[in-house]
């Protein structure tokens, strides 16, 4: 079940990528609820990746790895858990995007991406 940290980080997300508010509705309307993980991993990270590949909105990457960089250090074990699961192991699937990625985050997010790597079996 959501929690009152894990709805603000939905917010923040739309607030950043506006675009996706319409995928956003049609996924809560196709599944009856509000399913965090499959929001972030299909609706959010994609745009999010697509700012990293084509790197030209440097500043709203810079707002996004701001936030990231504040959840990254944000007490709240399930906020932790679902951004672990969705978008640090998503920006690990790529290594260019990774690497892309690496600019932007903070020291704190950099330490849970190689831990959510790590729990994959990436290193």
């Amino acid at each position: 079940m959501m929690n009152k940290k894990s709805e603000e980080f939905l917010r923040k997300m739309l607030d950043f990528l506006p675009s996706t508010n319409d995928a956003y509705r049609k996924s809560i309307a196709d599944h009856g609820e509000v399913l965090e993980t499959v929001i972030i991993e299909s609706i959010f990270m994609p745009e999010v990746i697509k700012l990293l590949s084509e790197e030209k909105n440097i500043n709203l990457l810079e707002s996004i790895f701001k936030y990231f960089e504040e959840v990254s250090n944000d007490e709240d074990a399930y906020l932790m858990n679902v951004f672990s699961v969705t978008v640090l192991e998503i920006l690990g699937n790529d290594r260019s995007i990774l690497e892309t990625a690496q600019k932007y985050m903070g020291p704190k997010t950099i330490e849970l991406q190689i831990e959510a790597d790590r729990g994959l079996g990436r290193i």
